[in-house]
């Protein structure tokens, strides 16, 4: 069996290309609105279960090159990240952990319309390998697929999140 199949290979046999991921979910809002959402990056611990305390820099906003910072936590375990905006624009918002020169994971969302909503796609990519996120395949597999089930329940919350705000907003208009 080759070394590079098995699952306590050392971090430095692998390739970061072969962990990442994308999910999908369908939302009940227009791209534009599911856009302004997301790249409000201090919403996203309304939805997801991992991130909190998520603010862009002072006089950053959601635009290339701007910075942020955010409260993770994972297995009893809390610690801070730094992120940069590498695109923002209605289509797309993705950014990258450690930043766009050095960076170590890169987070991706797309909106595309589709009916009356948006497919909501939201991406996660392993730029580098390092240490800080496990030493062996199996370490690597298993963040890949902590981080995968992560991004389903934060679709899963934005588009029931999204669905509450639309009723909540027709039933105030009557």
């Amino acid at each position: 069996m080759s070394t590079a199949t098995r699952e306590d290979d050392p971090v430095e046999t692998l390739n970061a290309a072969d962990f990442a991921f994308t999910r999908r979910a369908w939302v009940d809002a227009a791209p534009t609105r599911v856009y302004d959402l997301v790249s409000d990056v201090s919403a996203i611990r309304r939805w997801s279960p991992n991130a909190t305390d998520v603010a862009f820099d002072q006089d950053a906003g959601p635009r290339v090159g701007a910075w942020f910072s955010g409260r993770n936590h994972r297995d009893g375990k809390q610690w801070t990240t730094r992120s940069q905006i590498t695109q923002a624009d209605p289509d797309a918002f993705t950014f990258v952990v450690g930043g766009a020169e050095d960076g170590i994971v890169r987070w991706s969302w797309t909106f595309q319309p589709q009916g009356r909503g948006t497919v909501v796609q939201q991406s996660w990519q392993l730029l580098r390998l390092d240490p800080v996120l496990g030493t062996t395949r199996s370490d690597l597999d298993a963040l890949r697929d902590y981080m995968a089930d992560s991004a389903e329940t934060t679709l899963a919350s934005l588009a029931q999140w999204i669905a509450e705000e639309r009723h909540h907003n027709t039933t105030r208009s009557q």
